[in-house]
């Protein structure tokens, strides 16, 4: 194909995240600095978010066989971008400032340069139409985050939390291709929409099957659905805090969107028995994930139990796959990542600069309201969200899922997913009384906050209010979620 001006325009945000990836490493090469590394990398990352508005002018694209850039594409484009940059200033404040003076011991720059890899890896994932991008796009945001989960490699939580991932993403990858072998041997396409078109002409063999069976694994390991959901605890509680929010949020949401195109434009990769696997995996993922939470005293194990339930009631959405699937899923990501976001946020700050271990206990949090009045306040809301308590964000997300599983007449997923958010209520409430806990002799104030963790803070009551914004106002994302559909 002949690349044209349009290819280039709709291809900005990728081409920014890339070239912001080449800037860092040469400034890094350069001379060693972390504050102008972190600068570097949010300037491009905004710029990267701002350059959405042009492509998108010119969007539906496709380029090559490999990627479709359209307003789905760019949708969760955004969405990453944004909480890639979140997990960036957070990062800064927790690696602290020079060495000796306080904060992590080892080299701070490299962290920036990972997580902007990973997150060009996502925005291929999210564009991706084709069998080959998909790949291509799940190994460049999967191979950095093995670096990011042990960065503190002197840390030895740390250091078996990455090996822990990297070799269970690395049996996902297998399954995932070898899923895609058998696809290609019966379909004879590797792209989305040649593969719907030729199984719904042939029919669905057992070979088709075991190919959708063994991709679903792959894509299942990813999104940590049960039974493929071992890792996601202790990996949680290993990763440095910002990488653990960064895993949660931008890693999930592509591999998640890339699912739901595929689900979408391959009719042969959705109905029948399939529907019925992914049934048991939801009803699966949202009881257990809520279960094990229960008696978590560890705040980090406790959102990665959390993050396994809400992403079976996604799986919900993904199943009624039609009506308001689309937009349902949208809206709730887009609400499961601010609250997400918000909460592992606060464990950064509250760590902040690096001491050697996250402040990830939750008797560490007693009484945090009489201490930090604000984080308190976000973490608080956080909690009411992904609850799905009305008047936060969470509850729009919930709503919306709600009403595509009464749409497509799921009754059996719906009942699961009452009595899963019934579950969940009784945990989050109890991380709640937990920061209003009054401990005799307990100091009322802490010192002031130094001002890279003021940035940080200042990012949080901001992420805080529109959690609560959207809660009572949501018509401006319900838009963005309708236009962004496939």
């Amino acid at each position: 194909m002949e690349f044209t001006q349009q290819h280039f325009i709709a291809l900005l945000p990728l081409l920014i995240t890339c070239a912001t990836v080449v800037v860092v490493m040469l400034a890094i090469a350069w001379r060693r600095n972390h504050r102008l590394s972190y600068v570097l990398s949010a300037a491009g990352l905004i710029l990267a978010l701002l350059s959405i508005a042009p492509a998108s002018q010119v969007a539906p694209l496709e380029v090559t066989g490999l990627l479709m850039l359209d307003s789905f594409a760019f949708f969760y484009t955004g969405l990453m971008l944004v909480a890639t940059l979140v997990c960036v200033t957070l990062a800064h404040a927790y690696l602290g400032e020079k060495p000796g003076t306080g904060g992590f011991p080892g080299n701070r720059e490299e962290l920036y340069l990972l997580m902007l890899l990973a997150v060009a890896g996502g925005i291929v994932l999210v564009s991706a139409q084709h069998l080959a991008g998909l790949f291509i796009g799940l190994e460049l945001l999967s191979v950095p985050v093995y670096g990011l989960v042990a960065y503190a490699f002197f840390d030895r939580r740390s250091l078996e939390a990455g090996i822990k991932y990297m070799v269970l993403s690395a049996a996902g990858s297998a399954f995932l291709l070898f899923g895609m072998a058998l696809l290609y041997a019966e379909s004879g396409s590797l792209s989305f929409a040649g593969i719907g078109a030729s199984l719904a002409a042939q029919g669905s063999s057992a070979l088709v099957q075991a190919g959708i069976g063994m991709m679903l694994v792959g894509l299942g390991f990813k999104l940590s659905l049960v039974p493929f959901h071992l890792w996601t605890p202790d990996v949680y509680q290993g990763s440095p805090a910002p990488v653990a929010t960064f895993l949660a949020t931008t890693s999930k949401v592509a591999v998640f969107a890339v699912l739901l195109r595929l689900y979408q434009i391959s009719p042969a990769t959705s109905g029948g028995w399939l529907n019925d696997g992914l049934t048991l995996i939801a009803i699966a993922s949202i009881l257990i994930g809520n279960l094990l939470a229960l008696n978590q005293s560890n705040l980090k194990r406790l959102l990665g139990y959390s993050s396994i339930a809400h992403f079976g009631y996604l799986l919900v959405a993904l199943i009624a796959s039609k009506g308001l699937a689309v937009e349902a899923i949208g809206v709730y990501l887009v609400t499961y990542v601010l609250t997400t976001l918000g909460a592992f946020g606060v464990i950064t700050l509250m760590s902040s600069p690096y001491k050697g271990r996250d402040a990830d206990a939750l008797f560490e949090y007693r009484g945090l309201f009489w201490r930090r009045p604000y984080l308190t306040a976000v973490l608080t809301v956080m909690m009411l969200s992904l609850a799905g308590i009305p008047m936060s964000a969470g509850f729009i997300g919930k709503f919306y899922v709600i009403a595509t599983g009464v749409e497509a007449e799921l009754w059996w997923l719906l009942g699961t997913l009452i009595v899963g958010s019934a579950i969940g209520l009784f945990y989050y409430l109890r991380v709640m009384v937990t920061l209003f806990m009054v401990e005799p002799g307990m100091r009322l104030r802490m010192p002031p906050i130094n001002w890279a963790q003021r940035a940080g803070g200042i990012m949080l009551l901001f992420i805080a209010a529109l959690a609560f914004f959207l809660g009572v106002y949501p018509q401006p994302l319900l838009q963005i979620a309708q236009a962004a559909g496939l």
